[in-house]
This record gives C-alpha cells, sequence and structure tokens, in this order.
C-alpha cells in the first residue's frame, strides 16, 4: 500500500495530535500550512502557532500565507502537488482551487457528529447545550460549511462535569487516531462516502462576547453548561459590584429558593449559591477583574460578601 502524500492544514493545539500521529506513522507529509505568527502578550511579540512549533521539531517545511486564496500561495500549492490535503481546525476557508485539486480529497477532522454542530465553536456548542454524547466526523471537505460527505464517526459519552477544556484534549486525540484510519481505508480502496443529511443539521456559530454573560433567570443547570463550556476559555462571567466576575466552575443545586435571580445566599463548604429560576448556581472557581483565579473559599477570605447582594 502506498501512502499519500500528504500537505497537513491546521493551527492551535487542537490540531498537534493528528500532526504527530502522522509523523509517527511515517506519511509523507510534504509541507504544513498554518497562519502567520501573531503578535500576543502585553508586550505584543510576535508568536508562532502551535503546528509550526511542532512542524519545526520534525523538520518540515512551513508556509504560512495571509490567505490561501491568493494567487502566489494557489501557485505554490499546485507545485507541492499533494495526493491528499488534512485540515484540522486551520483557520481559513479553502477555495475550490484547493478542494477540488487533490485526487484523494481533502480530509476534515469535525469535533462533532456531523450534520450537528456544523460551524466554528462545535466543542462549546455541545457542552452548552447540554448534550451527553458527542464524537467526531472525518470528512470530505465541499465548498458548504462541514457539509461535505462522512467517511467515520466516533461516538463517546460527554461527561456530565466535563468541560470545555478537557473536551478539546480529548476529542482531538479520539480524531487523530480516527484520521489515520480514514487514510488507511483510502490508501487500501475500502473507504466508503456517507452523505449528510442537512435537515439534522445544528450549528454551532462562533463565540461572542456576550456569548459567556450569565442570566441567572435561567434555570441553574443551564447557568452550569455555560460556565462549563466556556472553560478555561473565553470564560462565563457576571458582574460583582460592577466589576466583572469570570467563573471557572460551579455546580447545580435544583429546588425552591425564595431569592430573586443572581442573589448570594450564605457561603457553604461546598460553596457560594447564587439564585438562578430553579435553584442554586454553587460557586466554586472564580476571577474578579483585576486579581488571581482563585477556589472560592480563598476569594471569599480577601472579599467581604454579605447574603443578598445581587450578582449581575
Amino acid at each position: 500500500m502506498t501512502k499519500p502524500r500528504i500537505l497537513f492544514m491546521g493551527t492551535p493545539v487542537f490540531a498537534l495530535p493528528a500532526l504527530r500521529l502522522l509523523h509517527e506513522h511515517k506519511y509523507p507529509i510534504i509541507g504544513v500550512v498554518t497562519q502567520p505568527d501573531r503578535p500576543k502578550g502585553r508586550g505584543l511579540k510576535e508568536v508562532a502557532p502551535p503546528v509550526k512549533i511542532l512542524a519545526q521539531e520534525f523538520g518540515l517545511h512551513v508556509f504560512q500565507p495571509q490567505k490561501v486564496k491568493d494567487e502566489s500561495f494557489l501557485k505554490i500549492f499546485k507545485k507541492l502537488h499533494p495526493d491528499m490535503v488534512v485540515l484540522v481546525a486551520f483557520g481559513q476557508i479553502l477555495p475550490k482551487a484547493i478542494i477540488d485539486y487533490p485526487p484523494l480529497k481533502c480530509l476534515n477532522i469535525h469535533p462533532s457528529l456531523l450534520p450537528k454542530y456544523r460551524g466554528a465553536a462545535p466543542l462549546n456548542w455541545q457542552i452548552i447545550n447540554g448534550e451527553t454524547k458527542t464524537g467526531v466526523s472525518i470528512m470530505i471537505m465541499d465548498e458548504g460549511m462541514d457539509s461535505g460527505d462522512i467517511l467515520l464517526k466516533e461516538e463517546t459519552p460527554l461527561g456530565a462535569a466535563e468541560t470545555f477544556g478537557e473536551l478539546h484534549d480529548r476529542l482531538s486525540q479520539l480524531g487523530a487516531n480516527l484520521l489515520i484510519k480514514s487514510i488507511e481505508q483510502i490508501s487500501n480502496g475500502t473507504a466508503k462516502r456517507h452523505p449528510q443529511n442537512s435537515s439534522n443539521a445544528i450549528f454551532a456559530p462562533r463565540l461572542k462576547k456576550e456569548t459567556g454573560k450569565i442570566n441567572w433567570n435561567n434555570k441553574a443547570s443551564d447557568i452550569v453548561n455555560l460556565i462549563r463550556g466556556l472553560n478555561p476559555s473565553p470564560t462565563a462571567y457576571t458582574t460583582l459590584n460592577g466589576l466583572s466576575l469570570k467563573i471557572f466552575s460551579a455546580v447545580a443545586h435544583t429546588g425552591k429558593n425564595y431569592q430573586p435571580p443572581g442573589a448570594i445566599g450564605s457561603a457553604t463548604a461546598e460553596g457560594l449559591p447564587v439564585a438562578a429560576a430553579d435553584g442554586y448556581v454553587i460557586l466554586k472557581d472564580v476571577q474578579l477583574a483585576g486579581k488571581k483565579r482563585m477556589l472560592i473559599a480563598d476569594f471569599l477570605r480577601g472579599y467581604q460578601l454579605n447574603a443578598g447582594v445581587i450578582l449581575g
């Protein structure tokens, strides 16, 4: 079985397991395409994407076009003449000229059970919406938004307390393993394409600042799902005495309460209760603007809060 010459396209940490596994399985990676270095931090120092750093460790040729649709990059792409493109969280939309070029197609790892959760933030929205199962799909790319034919899917339970960060790491590895299986099937001629039923599609739009704002009129479980789905970043938040209060961890307790939504109760060993529509959200891990992130017990030792104060 001849291994296909692969052009890898990816940018963040989520793409690293796939690149690492392709390298370990000795697939001929003819190049790695990633986003340009970006200024970060207080000093706005140029920082390389995680995929670039790993690719350079492997001695692979790295390309960082501003836009892959520009003619200058398309010339490079055609000169590389890949048998297959593998794309994992690259961050740019591929033009038709790239999608249609490789004889063994463009493969994408998508962290959901397509057609559910197409779009920019599938991991976050699955948790926010309270899903109890998730998975990864290996898709042959077309010009639509995550609408191409599926080669393989693998389902896995979504833990009741699992956060975005934890699910991110787990599905990145699951997706890498499934990618290798898909490439093997393509190479030996056993791969089967399964069209998506677009009538079952659910979209996962890009996160906005407002997405993380907690509405204490919602159910306690919905608020906790929002907190889980945005932990560790970009983080759910509320306000306390006019200051932003990020919330990283909380649990829901349903039952009658006689306080207005957002009202703080008396702290217990479990955490700080805040009234919601159908019970309480028990805060466990927070960060007030200008302060360090800390467990709620440590926070309350340094910040005097009276029961009845309203958050938000």
